[in-house]
């Protein structure tokens, strides 16, 4: 009789950033700047390597699929956000809410395994120059894109599918800004051991394994580079890496700070910073990494800016 009495949780109200509501306004305004250079700076980063031929080789085959990531990890999280701030009701569905959870990892594991393969085709192309364009055929390239996507999902298929299974009677306030792991597990009543050990050994599987092998690729590239003869050599070499490293940096830190630690104490203020990191801040800075540092990236929207320009004036003329 008691367990029949108990409220079935239809949905979660998303606490966000407890503040007043002229710097709820602040935020919106800032968060919304942030998610149109996001959106506007990886589709342009996706456009390029589609149309320019200058860019088609595996290293950027992975950054526009990177950049693909990046814009779907911030639109399952920024839009609802966002429109949480400007309506005032804070309210996503029970569904709506495990639904925006699965696709956040899903994409979040993927890129862990796309920045390792990416390590990885930076170690081929330093150290196996001459093999390099053989071993990394479209084939391979295709194959590894796929196996990043299919162990993205299994990574996360049996935390998804414990956390769907656990009883939700209240109360349903989630203290974030989206529905993550961590606070949605501490409004489950039930004991919620095992689904945490779960979560924090996927996240140690997903994270530290996946720097394993960005961390060993680098100490070969390192070994190969140093190898080189020539100080000129050895700069242009590390170059081609400086911008994966950038990236891996920002966001390892950032998840391994929020996801690879038992859950002790109050630490959600702090997981809400490291979350506003790595589902906006890193995927607002990638295109400009990517950009900013990459002659070739560069180039290739010059190019095409000047083709447009081209067809304007020629338009305008006729």
């Amino acid at each position: 009789m008691e367990e029949s009495n108990k409220t079935i949780v239809t949905e979660f109200i998303l606490l966000g950033f407890q503040s007043t509501h002229s710097l709820e306004i602040l935020l919106f305004v800032a968060f919304f700047l942030v998610y149109v250079l996001t959106v506007v700076g990886n589709a342009m980063i996706i456009a390029l390597v589609l149309i320019s031929h200058h860019l088609q080789s595996p290293m950027y085959f992975f950054l526009s699929n990177l950049s693909f990531l990046e814009l779907m990890i911030t639109s399952t999280v920024v839009p609802k956000m966002l429109v949480n701030i400007i309506t005032g009701k804070k309210i996503i569905s029970f569904v709506g809410c495990l639904t925006q959870s699965f696709f956040y990892f899903l994409m979040g594991s993927t890129e862990f395994f796309i920045l390792a393969v990416m390590s990885v085709d930076r170690y081929l192309a330093i150290c196996y120059p001459l093999r390099y364009t053989s071993i990394m055929n479209g084939k391979v390239c295709f194959q590894l894109l796929l196996g990043s996507w299919i162990g993205g999902f299994l990574i996360i298929l049996v935390p998804s599918i414990v956390t769907a299974g656990l009883p939700f009677c209240g109360p349903n306030i989630v203290d974030h800004f989206f529905c993550d792991s961590a606070p949605l597990l501490k409004l489950v009543c039930a004991d919620t051991s095992l689904a945490e050990l779960i979560d924090f050994g996927t996240s140690c599987i997903l994270l530290l394994g996946s720097l394993l092998i960005t961390f060993v690729s680098y100490v070969y590239i390192i070994i190969a580079v140093l190898r080189i003869p020539s100080a000129k050599g050895q700069k242009k070499a590390f170059s081609t890496c400086i911008s994966h490293l950038t990236v891996v940096t920002l966001y390892y830190g950032s998840c391994i700070f929020i996801y690879v630690r038992p859950t002790k104490g109050n630490v959600l203020d702090f997981n809400k910073v490291g979350s506003v990191m790595n589902t906006m801040m890193t995927p607002m800075l990638n295109p400009f990494i990517y950009g900013l540092r990459n002659e070739k990236v560069k180039d290739s929207l010059r190019s095409i800016l000047n083709k447009i320009i081209h067809m304007c004036k020629v338009s305008s003329h006729s």
